[in-house]
């Protein structure tokens, strides 16, 4: 895995996460006001717009939204709620751009990964990150972070206990903030496999908090030499 934060200089925040041949990028900007009477309310809100680049897959996408873009932008939106501090930014919003530029498996997990170290870079306050995995679940064998042909391959079987979960896990509060799972489980294996992603998160997480506190230190660094000159 590889993470980046502060690409974008023209955003408030931006990220960018590569994990294995999925490559994400994602800013945010904001907040701004919220004129329209019916989107009024006294929290902040969020928005998410997700995009797959016409050349991240191996048939060209189109260049307008799909159904799965506008599906998968609400999950990550759903995801990223619960970490946020809304009640801070009333009548206000945040909009998030996610654009995949190359996809072999795994987007939606790794775009709610990227966003999260987006909003941190972009100092919108949090109550956690939320660190996404993605399982490919055939009968009690989990395989983490499949490729696209594998998990489009097996969670289309009708057979129980086969199929993809997504989890968005915030660590520091242990809580999730989104599980979507396609294909069939029975009870016992769906608790066992979000518990297994959940393992998976915990673990990716020091290697975010590491770049997220390094980031901090080389915005200081930058600062303190600003001063100094």
């Amino acid at each position: 895995m590889y993470v980046n934060i502060g690409i974008n200089s023209e955003a408030r925040g931006s990220a960018y996460i590569e994990l294995g041949g999925t490559k994400v990028i994602c800013t945010v900007q904001g907040p701004r006001e919220v004129t329209r009477r019916e989107e009024f309310s006294l929290k902040g809100q969020l928005l998410c717009e997700f995009k797959y680049a016409p050349f991240s897959r191996p048939i060209r996408q189109p260049h307008l939204p799909t159904n799965e873009d506008k599906e998968i932008g609400r999950i990550i939106q759903l995801a990223l709620e619960p970490a946020v501090i809304l009640d801070k930014f009333p009548k206000a919003r945040f909009d998030i751009f996610v654009i995949v530029l190359e996809d072999e498996g795994g987007a939606l997990a790794s775009s709610m990964t990227c966003c999260s170290m987006a909003l941190v870079n972009a100092g919108i306050p949090m109550y956690d990150i939320v660190i996404g995995t993605s399982l490919l679940v055939v009968d009690d064998t989990f395989l983490v972070d499949p490729l696209s042909n594998e998990s489009s391959r097996q969670w289309k079987s009708d057979t129980d206990n086969n199929g993809l979960l997504t989890i968005g896990y915030m660590p520091n509060i242990n809580q999730l903030s989104a599980c979507d799972q396609k294909g069939l489980f029975e009870l016992t294996t769906l608790q066992k496999s979000i518990s297994f992603a959940i393992e998976i998160c915990k673990s990716v997480h020091p290697v975010i908090e590491k770049r997220l506190k390094n980031s901090v230190r080389e915005i200081l660094d930058e600062e303190n030499a600003t001063v100094s000159t």
